[in-house]
């Protein structure tokens, strides 16, 4: 379960930006200044991490996340005939760090092992500008905006706690980073429309494992690259 204090920065951001994208001056024109958003993610992590340090641990222990989809929902405020607003979250996906680098850490296995899991929440807020005419088929667009993404449900595996030498703490610190997209809408009709859109954003945040007050720590950037497929409705 997540806990009101455990989301209560994402949350105002969320809220903050629904906010912004509601009361966004919208275009007079006759056609439809609000839309919704749903589909899915699948998100391709690049990750690059400082080797882990502290106590007992050899040279050249790191640490990778695996790659994994999850639901996507945006809401989107037209502010005229070429920008968009768009708010856009996903369904907070559990994600697994896994070693890298030597086999085994004594007799324990390492490499490619999950070590631990964690959810996230990562509500991102693009300004998305339109190349074509709302009345084309094919409208493709670009946009950049401010990702924040803060982690939850930290936990060390069985495995991760043997590697560390017994029951093992996990912090992950919260990130705010840049975000780029690219997409293409195919206009079904007035009011449906299908998306296809291409989003990178940069994600860092500071790793602590605390076992039995042995601090162990290291850097990571996730440096997400995002396929989206959805369907919208204007309204």
């Amino acid at each position: 379960m997540i806990s009101f204090k455990r989301i209560s920065l994402p949350a105002v951001l969320c809220l903050g930006g629904l906010l912004l994208a509601t009361a966004a001056p919208a275009a007079d024109d006759g056609q439809p200044n609000n839309s919704l958003r749903a589909g899915a993610y699948v998100v391709f992590l690049h990750t690059k991490a400082d080797d882990l340090s502290g106590p007992y641990v050899p040279p050249g222990a790191n640490l990778n996340t695996q790659d994994f989809q999850t639901l996507y929902f945006a809401y989107v405020r037209r502010l005229s005939s070429k920008f968009d607003l768009e708010l856009a979250t996903g369904w907070p996906p559990l994600t697994k760090t896994e070693g890298k680098g030597p086999a085994t850490l004594g007799s324990v296995a390492y490499n490619g092992q999950v070590l631990a899991t964690s959810r996230w929440v990562a509500p991102t807020l693009l300004l998305e500008y339109k190349f074509r005419s709302e009345n084309a088929a094919f409208q493709p667009y670009v946009g950049a905006g401010v990702n924040y993404t803060v982690f939850y449900d930290r936990n060390f595996t069985a495995q991760g706690n043997a590697v560390s030498g017994g029951p093992t703490r996990l912090s992950l610190s919260s990130s705010v980073g840049p975000a780029i997209t690219a997409g293409l809408r195919y206009k079904l009709s007035d009011r449906w429309s299908m998306y296809g859109s291409y989003t990178w954003s940069q994600i860092k945040t500071n790793l602590t494992a605390d076992t039995a007050g042995e601090i162990r720590t290291s850097r990571l950037s996730l440096g997400p690259q995002v396929l989206v497929l959805s369907a919208g409705y204007s309204f």
